[in-house]
């Protein structure tokens, strides 16, 4: 889902639903700038007040005058677009007169503090950094156990730009702008200090939503594999065999924790539908809750596999790859893979993109098929159950 959302939601904003907050532990103090108090787990209680209360723990003496919801949408997490009135503290802090709020408004729970993360990747990563991302101006989180983290965001509506989506196609010029921002994004914590410092940043395909999301999402792909608009699309040993696909994935995994070499900030769901093309053509990346600190090729392996069409890629894919490795070096990145060893990480990680998109289903908004069709042919072009099989 992307960060301003740009559709209005039939979804309710669950006025009935009771606030959530399992096993949490009262604190005396919450957050980076030791609030008083938990934030709220419902929409209903975001007042102009309140969030004028959370701006000016970072712009001290701002009040928000008027907060008027524009657009809401819940599902997993709550994305709130507001319209919003300032002080004369706000007006020259240059705070947008639009915003989008993202958090867990729901009521419902969070197991896996997606929002939290989040919240404190834009508080501790992104400022002063290169990451193409949305602009910040406030992010937070309750270290109390409840997962709740907030994100106040530019609202990219407003901007003009275009948000991407799966059934795009964007040819490959496109791609290869996209990729030298992708670039800009490792190239910003290529091997730095600063990810073995974050210790609550999860480490990629080192957690259970990464090693075990096949398995998380079994019963899924089960209903996947009897449709015929699957089988027809998928690789024959994958549907005579659906356990040798789990083990392929496995060794993925396996493959993954074994590598050495620098890491980066991984955004983790790197496809064109968690992107926005900025008005200047610049492609920036949405949706930061599965951010992890790892190796590239999850992220590069992902969007240009699933960007592009299965004869671009097969016509493209190499001399793409030298140009995101070229980008890379322009941001002063140093220990980075051959182009050739970049390739073989590119083979093997073919194989995420197929269990990744297996588990979704059709309503959740983006073009299934398409991607499922690539990525299988891509797992056969590139030998990529061999290459795994055989380490």
């Amino acid at each position: 889902m992307n960060d301003g959302s740009r559709r209005v939601s039939n979804s309710p904003s669950l006025p009935s639903a009771q606030p959530w907050r399992p096993d949490v532990t009262e604190l005396d103090s919450y957050g980076p700038y030791a609030r008083p108090a938990p934030m709220p787990m419902r929409w209903e209680e975001i007042t102009a007040p309140w969030l004028g209360a959370m701006l000016a723990n970072r712009y001290p003496g701002i009040e928000v005058t008027d907060l008027r919801t524009v657009e809401l949408r819940n599902t997993h997490t709550t994305k709130g677009r507001v319209a919003v009135t300032y002080n004369e503290v706000g007006r020259r802090a240059g705070l947008p007169e639009h915003l989008c709020l993202k958090a867990n408004f729901t009521g419902r729970a969070n197991p896996m503090d997606i929002c939290q993360v989040e919240a404190r990747f834009y508080h501790e990563l992104v400022e002063g950094s290169a990451i193409p991302a949305p602009r910040f101006y406030y992010a937070d989180w309750d270290p109390d156990g409840s997962g709740q983290g907030l994100a106040v965001l530019e609202d990219l509506i407003e901007l003009g730009g275009e948000f991407g989506n799966s059934y795009q196609h964007i040819g490959v010029d496109a791609v290869g702008r996209a990729l030298d921002d992708m670039a800009v994004l490792h190239g910003s914590y290529w091997a730095s200090p600063r990810l073995d410092a974050a210790s609550w940043l999860p480490t990629s395909m080192d957690t259970r939503g990464d090693c075990d999301q096949a398995r998380i999402m079994w019963w899924l792909v089960e209903e996947n594999l009897g449709r015929d608009v699957y089988i027809e699309r998928l690789p024959a040993w994958m549907v005579a065999d659906p356990q040798r696909f789990l083990r392929a994935y496995d060794l993925l995994n396996q493959y993954a924790r074994e590598q050495t070499g620098p890491r980066t900030i991984v955004h983790g769901d790197a496809y064109l539908g968690n992107t926005y093309l900025r008005p200047d053509g610049h492609r920036i990346w949405l949706d930061w809750q599965m951010v992890r600190k790892g190796h590239a090729w999850r992220d590069v392996s992902y969007f240009m596999v699933g960007a592009l069409t299965v004869d671009e890629r097969r016509a493209h894919e190499r001399e793409l790859l030298v140009r995101y490795r070229e980008a890379l070096l322009a941001t002063g990145a140093r220990d980075v893979p051959s182009a050739d060893a970049i390739w073989e990480q590119y083979r093997r990680w073919a194989m995420y993109g197929l269990q990744a998109w297996m588990g979704t289903k059709d309503h959740w908004g983006q073009d299934n098929h398409t991607m499922i069709g690539r990525f299988s042919i891509a797992t056969a072009d590139l030998d990529t159950l061999a290459l795994l099989e055989a380490q």
